[in-house]
């Protein structure tokens, strides 16, 4: 059962925006999206920089939608939202000691997306690092201690997190070495997420419940987007706001998000407040070549919840 409750209206206008979005796009197969949905009514709970506990927080029910919300995808850059938990959360416990250069390396992983710094995280929470391929006992050994970020997410007993996987780093030309054996010959050990996972990994930093309230809000403080960034920079490839959620919003609107793209997927998550008190979050997936390199979807089905609120 979701974290959240299903509810028809909520349904039914995102079902509408999907058929609209199909066909508006008709290279978007319906195997080839995914959306997790939700709304905070009055009294709005989030973004209240930790005012309930942890108990009371997970007391009060949230509106939701989700179509495929349980397909697991690959989640390309959103993945580094959960290895910010984690590192928070275990230099917070001790487990880790921060220094300037991890504190840097998480910024840049976050703020910038850049997987030079995720791969620094990586190596920080697990112990492990790239190299050369291994023989088959110390890579036994590496992999077991590489996989310790998804054994900290099970630990969580959360029953949107029993099929993901997050144990590997994310790169511009790709994996060599033991993290090419890692993936697997078939890719079959690569990052996996669901929308329902994301969903409420970020609806608990958004809480104040993340590891602590403290910490949520420096977490929430990395995750903030200017919607007026609608346009790309010369020197940028991407904003993680214009081809994106955040494109749609207007001035005044607020936005904490965590984009990815690769070619062939392109997917964001994001918390939004309306200008109008409106508060809600989204995060949604696509597949396909073709749909990866279209920056028109997802701020057209942004724009159209976005309108609904």
């Amino acid at each position: 059962m979701a974290f959240f409750i299903p509810d028809e209206s909520l349904q039914k206008t995102a079902e509408e925006v999907l058929n609209a979005t199909w066909q508006r796009f008709p290279s978007l197969a319906k195997n080839q999206i995914a959306l997790t949905w939700l709304v905070y009514d009055e009294p709005i709970i989030v973004n209240t920089g930790g005012a309930l506990s942890v108990d009371e927080f997970w007391k009060h029910p949230i509106r939701g939608y989700s179509y495929r919300g349980d397909e697991n995808l690959y989640p390309a850059s959103v993945v580094k939202l959960f290895y910010l938990v984690a590192v928070k959360d275990w230099i917070k416990t001790g487990m880790l000691e921060t220094s300037p250069e991890l504190e840097r390396a998480i910024r840049d992983m976050i703020v910038d997306s850049s997987n030079d710094a995720t791969g620094l995280v990586l190596d920080v929470l697990t112990g492990t690092t790239s190299g050369p391929e291994l023989t088959i006992a110390p890579f036994q050994t590496w992999a077991y201690q590489r996989n310790i970020v998804n054994r900290y997410y099970q630990s969580l007993g959360w029953e949107e997190l029993k099929t993901i996987n997050v144990n590997q780093k994310t790169w511009g030309d790709g994996p060599y070495g033991r993290e090419r054996m890692y993936l697997g010959e078939n890719f079959e050990n690569r990052n996996r997420l669901t929308t329902n996972a994301i969903a409420r990994l970020f609806h608990s930093i958004v809480g104040g419940v993340a590891v602590s309230s403290e910490i949520s809000q420096e977490m929430m403080s990395l995750l903030q987007r200017d919607v007026n960034q609608k346009t790309l920079a010369p020197h940028e490839e991407e904003n993680q706001v214009s081809g994106f959620l955040g494109e749609a919003l207007s001035t005044g609107d607020l936005l904490w998000s965590k984009a990815g793209w690769t070619s062939k997927v392109r997917l964001d998550s994001a918390y939004i407040e309306k200008s109008n008190g409106k508060a809600y979050h989204l995060t949604v997936f696509t597949e396909g070549i073709e749909n990866s390199q279209n920056r028109e979807i997802l701020p057209f089905i942004s724009s159209q919840i976005s309108e609904f609120l």
